[in-house]
């Protein structure tokens, strides 16, 4: 049986055989790549989303001075007691 299909398929049967094993390696592989980019692009999307980063106290204080809530002194005072 194995004389006959090797007949059949010519002295190239080993190479029709190497390349549907690659295909089908590469075609699993990229159907797992597209998953995994799938998933990691929806979590991303997702994290960025929550992750909203909270004013710095500093930046907090430059808003309050820049809204003229507090005067240049108590903003240099309060800027002088954060800084150090």
């Amino acid at each position: 049986m194995w004389g006959n299909m090797m007949a059949h398929m010519g002295n190239y049967g080993w190479v029709h055989m190497l390349f549907g094993g690659l295909m089908m390696v590469l075609f699993w592989g990229a159907v797992i790549a597209l998953a995994v980019f799938l998933v990691r692009s929806l979590t991303r999307n997702r994290n960025n989303a929550v992750s909203y980063q909270r004013p710095t106290a500093l930046e907090l204080l430059q808003e309050r001075y820049a809204r003229g809530e507090i005067d240049k002194q108590d903003y240099e005072e309060r800027k002088r007691d954060l800084v150090h």
